[in-house]
């Protein structure tokens, strides 16, 4: 929410032995998303369960400046659910 209207969804979810980090906005607000992130990262970094994250990303996604800024590596290509995605792993502790 944001002004008390819907942007999307999103946040951590436990996969196995990981945390991933997912984030899905409304066509409109996705300047918000680097916002967001951060804020979702600096939560990461403060929980003492959460040593690194994990975000998928499709192949299609080209701009990768930020998270690569940020220090997230590249580890795979995964399929999800008949879907290939790029997975990224980014150290809290």
């Amino acid at each position: 929410m944001s002004d008390e209207a819907y942007v999307g969804w999103g946040g951590f979810q436990k996969e196995g032995t990981e945390w991933d980090f997912g984030l899905v906005l409304t066509p409109g607000n996705f300047g918000l998303g680097m916002l967001i992130s951060r804020k979702a990262i600096a939560f990461a970094k403060a929980d003492p369960r959460i040593e690194f994250v994990t975000v998928l990303l499709p192949p299609s996604r080209r701009n990768l400046g930020a998270l690569v800024r940020a220090g997230a590596k590249f580890t795979k290509e995964i399929e999800y659910d008949g879907e290939v995605f790029r997975k990224y792993r980014l150290e809290t502790s």
